[in-house]
C-alpha cells in the first residue's frame, strides 16, 4: 500500500512590500537629482537671504524702473554712462561697481551696463534685496 500526500512544497517570494521599496527609491532618487542642480528651480535672483559687504571704495551706478541711470545719485544719460564711469574710477585701485538694478528691467538692459564695466575693466557686483 502507498499511502503518499499530494502537497508537495513550493518555494515563494513575498513581493507584497516591494512595491512600497521600488517607490521609496524612486522618490529619493528624484529628490537627490534635483538637490544636485539647484538653479533649474530657483528663479527669482534679485532677492538674497545673505548679504556680503565691501569695504573698498565703491561707486553705485543705479538703474531706475523708467531706464534712467544715475552713478552716486548723479543723473547720467546712457551715452554718457562710459565716460562718466570712466572718470569715477579713475585714481582707484581695483575699482568695484555696486550695481543696483531694477527688478522688472529686462536682461538686455543689465547686459547693456555689464558690457559698458567690461570695456572699462570695472569689477561689478549686483545688490539684491535681503529676503
Amino acid at each position: 500500500m502507498n499511502i503518499r500526500r499530494n502537497k508537495h512544497f513550493k518555494p515563494e517570494v513575498s513581493t507584497s512590500s516591494l512595491n512600497d521599496i521600488m517607490f521609496f527609491l524612486l522618490l529619493f532618487f528624484l529628490i537627490v537629482s534635483t538637490l544636485s542642480n539647484p538653479n533649474v528651480i530657483k528663479v527669482l535672483l534679485p532677492t538674497a537671504k545673505s548679504a556680503q559687504n565691501i569695504n573698498k571704495q565703491q561707486i553705485t551706478l543705479t538703474v531706475s524702473a523708467d531706464k534712467k541711470y544715475f552713478v552716486n545719485q548723479t543723473e547720467v544719460p546712457l551715452n554718457q554712462l562710459e565716460q562718466t564711469l570712466r572718470d569715477a574710477t579713475e585714481g582707484i585701485d581695483g575699482p568695484t561697481i555696486i550695481l543696483r538694478f531694477a527688478r522688472n528691467l529686462n536682461v538686455q538692459d543689465l547686459v547693456d551696463v555689464l558690457e559698458i564695466g567690461v570695456k572699462l575693466n570695472l569689477k561689478m557686483v549686483m545688490a539684491t534685496d535681503k529676503n
